[in-house]
């Protein structure tokens, strides 16, 4: 068979395909609860540091903890998921992240303690970096290639979806009830995912040949060319089944893209992005702006979701690359940072090499987070956004020197790019 053309015809092709969205859906439900429990403290740590119970008030230290521990939580996460990722396979270790999620709402509902806080805290910090792990390499899996951009984008336009969600109940419910309604999304996603296939690559990989082919027979339209799609799956796993040994990790294509997603990753994290999420109510609180602090929180997160939505449409047309220069956070290096991770990832490597980079991620993010009211404190607010500004301009230098462009390339192509050391598409 020859290939289909790419462009148009797949773009047409992906409205008609309502079942890839809907998987899509059920899987980045997940990251909406991660979004939702990575702001919970946002409105929680005023709340408590007012609180007139002596068990749950919090002192500065124990409120840096509570912000804090859940990316300690997000770090435990993306190591399990490297082994997860390739035994359970990326579905069910989506939905093996309910466990943990639930029980730490559970907690945190219930909280008489910092003890019980702290390890609520921690646990959703788990599911979160589990999901971070496991979301965006499903997706990209089961997405065809002329929408990959825009459902990549997905993940991300739902967490920021969640953290608005968290500030917008915020408003009305108290702290308790906030730990209550997270539970909510973590049952849907679960219900929604067992009636979704495994990603065909998984299955192929675990040489579940039958079930790969009507799991991608499922998400496809009618009128797709499934066998040639399934052909080009099995050739690309057939290659890449065997283990990546030390001589070959130390090969530019394989080290060069792990190395580029991990810089990424770092540099996403220092941009500050973390700790001002978790801390944007205490922050507008020690900020002389004209509206409630609270109403501000919401207004970042709308600003946020707004800024997702507009790159999730522009991704596929403009190129990754572009975003990632003009825009701010939520547009370029949010979304994108995560699509492109799992793109350029090689196959082989990309349970664990993505289980590494959520861990990089997140262990700088329990530096900057477990800081940064301490050392506002003794400092001032400036100290750390002018090093949040440097570091920006640093991600443009990087960007512009070592970001390939993956725009309406097949995973197949963007691996041959690493793999023929060329330093630019060419067509």
């Amino acid at each position: 068979h020859a290939p289909p053309a790419p462009g148009e015809r797949a773009r047409v092709g992906a409205l008609q395909n309502k079942r890839v969205f809907l998987a899509t859906f059920a899987a980045v439900l997940g990251n909406f609860n991660f979004g939702y429990a990575l702001v919970y403290t946002s409105p929680v740590i005023p709340a408590l540091e007012h609180s007139s119970d002596p068990d749950l008030h919090l002192t500065k230290t124990q409120a840096s903890w509570f912000g804090s521990v859940f990316t300690l939580g997000a770090a435990a996460g993306g190591l399990s998921a490297m082994v997860l990722n390739d035994l359970l396979g990326r579905k069910l270790s989506i939905m093996f992240s309910a466990i943990p999620s639930a029980a730490g709402y559970a907690l945190m509902a219930g909280a008489h303690g910092l003890w019980m806080l702290l390890l609520g805290r921690t646990l959703t910090g788990f599911a979160g970096g589990l999901t971070a792990a496991c979301i965006p390499v499903y997706v990209s899996e089961i997405a065809p290639a002329g929408v990959r951009g825009a459902l990549g984008a997905t993940p991300q336009l739902m967490a920021v979806f969640g953290s608005l969600s968290l500030y917008a109940l915020g408003l009305l419910l108290p702290w308790r009830w906030l730990a209550v309604a997270g539970e909510g999304p973590v049952l849907v996603m679960v219900l929604l995912l067992s009636f979704m296939p495994n990603s065909p690559r998984f299955l192929l990989s675990r040489g579940r040949d039958e079930e790969a082919l009507q799991a991608l027979t499922w998400l496809r339209p009618a009128d797709a060319d499934v066998h040639w799609e399934f052909e080009q799956i099995q050739d690309n796993v057939r290659r890449q089944s065997s283990r990546v040994s030390w001589a070959e990790a130390r090969e530019p294509h394989m080290y060069r893209p792990v190395l580029i997603a991990l810089l990424m990753r770092f540099l996403q994290q220092l941009t500050g992005i973390t700790p001002i999420l978790v801390y944007l109510q205490p922050i507008f609180d020690s900020t002389a702006v004209l509206l409630p602090p609270k109403d501000d929180a919401a207004i970042v997160g709308a600003v946020r979701l707004l800024s997702v939505l507009i790159a999730a449409f522009t991704m596929d047309l403009a190129g990754r690359k572009v975003l990632l220069f003009v825009s701010g956070y939520a547009m370029g290096w949010g979304p994108i940072t995560w699509l492109l991770m799992s793109e350029i990832l090689p196959l082989r490597a990309r349970g664990v090499a993505s289980g590494l980079c959520v861990l990089v991620s997140w262990l700088t993010a329990f530096v900057l987070t477990k800081s940064f009211l301490l050392v506002v404190k003794a400092f001032s607010l400036q100290v750390p956004f002018f090093f949040f500004a440097a570091i920006c301009l640093v991600s443009l230098v990087f960007t512009g020197c070592c970001v390939p462009e993956t725009k309406g390339r097949s995973l197949e192509q963007i691996e041959s790019f690493f793999s023929s050391r060329r330093r630019s598409f060419l067509h």
